[in-house]
Parts: C-alpha cells; structure tokens; sequence
C-alpha cells in the first residue's frame, strides 16, 4: 500500500493474528494436526508495523488447546492495543472466565474445520451452551467452520443472545454463484446485524490468485451489510504443509505485507469503507477505547 497506508490511522484492527512462542513455555497439545514454527510477540509487532495496524486481535489456535498463557502473555505486552480470543474447557467456571476477561479476552473460538467436523449439531451444541455463558461478559462467538455448516444453522445464529463472528469470509468459495442458496443463507446473517464476517486469508476459499479473485465476494459482504464486516491477516500464515506429519514443523504461507494491504485497498475501497471495517466495527466488537 503506498497512498493507502497513510491512511490507516491509530484505530487500524487486525482482526486475526496468532503467535506462536517458545515450546518449551508454551507446548503444543500432543493431538494437533499440524505444527508451526516459531511466530513470537516480537515478529507479531514487527507484522503490525509494516501493515499499518494499531490494534490486533489474537486468537487462540487449535494446536494450544485450551492452554491461552501464550495469547494470554502477549496481550499483557500489548496493553490496550490487544484483544483475545479464547479457546476454554466445558468446565470453566465464571471465575476464570473473569480473569480471560480482565486480561483482554472479548470472545470463544469454535473451531471445527481444522477438525474436520461438519455435522451441524456438533457445532450447535456448543455454541449454545457458551452464549448462555458468556452474554453478561459481553463477549461474541468466533465460528470456523464450512460454509454448508454455517448456513445450516443460520436460523439460530441470527438468534444467538451474543453476536457471532464468521472466520475467513465465513468460507465461501470465492467461485460460489449468487444463487448458492449456502451463500444466500450467509448473506442474510450479515443483514439480520447479529453476525460478522471476517475478510481474511483469502487462500482459504481460492486456489489462486487470492486477493483478486476475492474482491467481489468481499464487496457482497460489504453490500449486505458494512457495519458487520472485520478484515484480519491470519498472519502468520499456518498452513499444514501436504505430507508433513503431525509433529513435522509445516511452513507458513508466504504473504507478504504488500498483499496484506494490497487486499485492503481492494476490499475496502474507500476511505469510509476503509474507516467503518478498520476502526469501527472492531471497536465495537471488540470494546477498544474510541480512537481520538
């Protein structure tokens, strides 16, 4: 981004990030699908710098569990320019929960693509239980899951007491037809104001050239309803590389920085676009002070 980056300001939210810090403070869960390499707080500050953010959200991955010390730590680091997504055991009880809150958490992952679950009481039945819990924290529900999955329970999460957000343009294929009655269901959440998509990792719903085969998908979302729609980075890139065991490290993606903001002139493109996805909606979501 050249003229473009000059106007992200201080309010600017990277809406998914991960870091990925020393095994031998943080350990992987033994039963992961993939491993990553190193990715630590530093390089996380390092990313935020080259695309212009102020603010980041982290989320915790699969390969951590419910183990959130590594997001935890770096959000303490952050200050007020972080916010966490957890990932927590059935059994956590409202005191736990409380400190998640005090340390920046904002909201609960339901990951069951990497998983590879698409039954759709699978992913109901948890997502009920947590809004029960979490609607007085003030907190939403992130989903990743197939796009099939999430239009099959679009009647409930348009009702869901807690607003819910919808990881990597709530995977739908970025060669989906506007009549893709998946798609139409999906469109619709966005309209009903309860559910947010997130524009990111755009390698997730195209096999190539990301970023432009992308931005019409993106500007339906931002048609069917702006004030419902998040960018993030997914940096840094997890990717399982194909043949790779469990335990092998897998490579990140190579994005680079340039693509990072090239997709958001594309996606957004315009200054107030730009000012309502950027800062607005994560501001809200999120409950980040007003940016002055």
């Amino acid at each position: 981004m050249t003229s473009s980056r000059a106007e992200l300001w201080r309010g600017a939210c990277d809406c998914h990030t991960h870091v990925v810090d020393d095994s031998s403070l943080y350990p992987m869960v033994a039963e992961r699908q993939y491993t990553p390499a190193p990715a630590p707080y530093k390089a996380l500050l390092q990313h935020m710098q080259r695309t212009g953010m102020g603010r980041v959200v982290i989320v915790q991955p699969s390969f951590y569990g419910t183990d959130n010390r590594c997001m935890i730590d770096s959000l303490n680091r952050l200050g007020g320019a972080g916010r966490g997504i957890a990932v927590v055991e059935d059994g956590a009880d409202p005191s736990q929960l409380k400190l998640l809150h005090e340390a920046g958490v904002r909201g609960l992952r339901i990951n069951v693509e990497s998983a590879g679950v698409c039954d759709m009481e699978a992913v109901a039945a948890p997502l009920r239980y947590w809004a029960a819990r979490i609607s007085e924290l003030g907190w939403h529900l992130q989903i990743y899951a197939s796009y099939r999955t999430i239009a099959q329970l679009a009647p409930m999460l348009a009702s869901l007491a807690v607003p819910v957000v919808l990881d990597h343009f709530a995977m739908v294929p970025a060669a989906s037809h506007g009549d893709d009655p998946q798609r139409q269901a999906i469109l619709a959440l966005l309209a009903s104001g309860n559910v947010y998509v997130k524009l990111s990792a755009s390698y997730r719903v195209s096999q190539s050239d990301a970023v432009n085969s992308t931005v019409a998908l993106a500007h339906v979302f931002l048609e069917a309803n702006p004030q419902r729609v998040l960018w993030g980075s997914d940096w840094p890139h997890t990717n399982r590389e194909p043949g790779k065991a469990a335990h092998d490290v897998s490579r990140y993606r190579d994005i680079s920085s340039d693509s990072l903001t090239d997709s958001i002139c594309k996606w957004l493109p315009t200054c107030e676009l730009r000012q309502q996805v950027l800062v607005v909606n994560p501001a809200l979501l999120y409950d980040f002070p007003h940016s002055g």
